[in-house]
């Protein structure tokens, strides 16, 4: 992973185009780079897949959007994922993104491409809970996948009037607890994969 010690891949698992989630990933990317980490921001929305078919990739392999993802993935040493919620659950587009990603693509072992990430996991709702039902699942998959997942968490409730007008969040309270967030994951990604000069 070439110069990927502290990039950070960050996405939200909606492609609605003014999600709440995605307004909280620009945000978590921001704060990513604040901290000293290198972040690129990914909207699912540019990478459409087709929902995973054991026939279609048998018949065709994975699809180029899929490719593109684990490309850039392979170049980042850490996530940041912002999950919304369905029906206390995470969206079909999140799971599925990540079943593609998983699979394996000629010699190169599927779930290879997910050992020695660090995560950090992130949700806003409409709702008062902000999504949290949705956390422990993205948490759960992401660990099954190999992912190593921070503790550390924020679910923002009533997102519709989370926002201000600037894109940052209205409460104080939540806005420190997504910068320790992001300085943490950034952190453990500098112990873990420490540059020769700096």
């Amino acid at each position: 992973m070439d110069q990927s010690h502290n990039r950070i891949l960050v996405f939200a698992g909606s492609a609605r185009a003014e999600s709440y989630n995605k307004r909280l990933a620009r945000l978590a990317a921001s704060r990513v780079d604040n901290a000293g980490g290198r972040a690129t921001l990914v909207d699912l929305r540019d990478f459409p897949i087709p929902l995973y078919d054991g026939d279609l990739e048998h018949e065709q392999g994975i699809p180029d959007h899929a490719r593109r993802l684990r490309a850039m993935l392979a170049e980042h040493s850490g996530l940041v994922v912002v999950s919304p919620e369905y029906n206390g659950f995470i969206t079909p587009l999140l799971k599925n993104t990540l079943d593609w990603l998983s699979r394996p693509d000629g010699d190169e072992e599927g779930l290879a491409l997910f050992r020695n990430r660090v995560a950090c996991v992130l949700s806003a709702s409409p709702g008062g809970f902000g999504g949290m039902r949705s956390l422990a699942l993205a948490r759960q998959l992401l660990t099954n996948l190999g992912v190593t997942v921070l503790p550390d968490q924020l679910a923002v409730p009533r997102a519709a009037q989370a926002f201000t007008d600037n894109g940052d969040l209205a409460d104080q309270g939540a806005g420190k607890r997504l910068d320790q967030i992001c300085h943490r994951l950034v952190e453990t990604l500098e112990r873990l994969n420490p540059r020769a000069e700096r």
